[in-house]
């Protein structure tokens, strides 16, 4: 809980408001309530005979633990409604977040709306410009979307402007954190609320392969939707839980956001309240950062998953920027699903390590999101004008 003073007593009363929450029958009920009316839980685990028939001949299944159909398109809506309950829980009208690729500002914009809640998001210009289908459906669900200039103008800078906000509003408003990442109680909150992909995704992969699998992919920026898949296969050590970073233009230059892949930039330190790892530079001022998924475009990493890189038990990797959009046109083309580039990082190692399968391998790609806010950013790579 590395934050300033003045934010102390805000951390404390939603630690405290949070233990409460967990065991309120009522607010439970209504959380249940709303995952399986509104959010659209349980989401499928889908077999992709296709993709698995591209990159192994059949010797190998793949699987994709659908978040992509969630409601508003990604993982991010199971943690904003939890958190709206508990922003209303604790008597707090208003709704602040911070957001990359969009579909957190997206998510927090729709508990909002449906709570009646006032709603402020902060983000980035560069991630404005890249994304600018979400900032439209922020304006549309009833969100204030605050553009962010300083610094990279990316999702670090977007969460100093929200922090700054929380430090000056706190009396009314919640910080709805979009990842496992800040200070406590955050990282414990989110990872308790994304928990429910590794729950579903058991249950599901049990039933479907009759056993646990060999790997579980995930791509991380700050770690929700890696968190929320692991946390049911942590104790079970013969699964693989693999995370893929954003590998960027390459790790020769700074042009990336590797945080523990091996990188000479990467390094234990304090970011947004968290001590983790993070791209800083000599003087131990923080890096920018650059990936062509907004969502990942981030120079630190959530606590808990650099636990899991020091202990041994999960493996970091990364994916370019070229590899991703590869994986991305892939799925579409042997699967009918188009990825959110986010994801594609995680389809991206698969297709890498496609040689290296084993026979009778079960692997597991977490979907994180779909693709649809991606579209302008993929064929600008491509250089295609549409």
């Amino acid at each position: 809980m590395f934050a300033p003073e003045t934010l102390m007593p805000a951390l404390a009363e939603v630690e405290a408001a949070y233990e409460l929450f967990g065991g309120d029958a009522h607010w439970q009920s209504e959380y249940r309530r709303l995952l399986e009316t509104y959010n659209g839980r349980p989401t499928p685990l889908y077999e992709a005979v296709n993709l698995a028939a591209r990159l192994t001949g059949g010797r190998a299944r793949i699987f994709l633990k659908r978040e992509d159909l969630n409601h508003t398109g990604a993982h991010k809506i199971t943690n904003a409604l939890g958190q709206a309950l508990l922003a209303r829980f604790m008597g707090k009208n208003r709704l602040i977040a911070e957001t990359g690729a969009g579909q957190h500002g997206v998510a927090t914009a729709t508990a909002a709306a449906l709570l009646g809640m006032s709603c402020d998001i902060y983000m980035g210009t560069i991630d404005m410009e890249r994304q600018k289908p979400n900032v439209f459906r922020m304006g549309l669900l009833g969100a204030r979307v605050v553009p962010v200039e300083s610094g990279g103008k990316t999702l670090k800078d977007a969460v100093n402007e929200a922090m700054r906000d929380w430090t000056k509003s706190v009396k009314d408003t919640h910080y709805a954190f979009g990842s496992a990442l800040g200070p406590h109680p955050f990282p414990t909150i989110v990872r308790d609320f994304q928990s429910i992909i590794g729950t579903e995704c058991r249950a599901q992969i049990l039933k479907a392969a009759g056993r646990l699998p060999s790997e579980i992919v995930a791509c991380v920026g700050g770690g929700s939707n890696a968190i929320g898949i692991f946390s049911a296969f942590i104790k079970d050590n013969g699964v693989k839980l693999i995370g893929v970073e954003a590998g960027g233009k390459g790790l020769r230059g700074n042009q990336h956001a590797v945080r523990l892949t091996p990188s000479p930039h990467a390094k234990p330190g304090i970011l947004h309240g968290a001590y983790s790892y993070v791209l800083q530079d000599r003087d131990g001022q923080i890096a920018d950062t650059h990936s062509v998924s907004a969502g990942l475009d981030y120079s630190g990493i959530g606590p808990e998953h650099a636990h899991l890189f020091d202990t041994g038990r999960a493996t970091y990797t990364f994916a370019t920027d070229k590899e991703a959009v590869g994986a991305f046109k892939m799925l579409c083309e042997t699967e009918g699903i188009i990825p959110a580039l986010e994801s594609s990082h995680a389809a991206a190692y698969v297709i890498k390590q496609a040689a290296k399968i084993k026979k009778d391998s079960v692997i597991v790609i977490n979907l994180s999101g779909r693709g649809d806010k991606d579209i302008e950013s993929v064929a600008k790579f491509l250089g295609t004008d549409i």
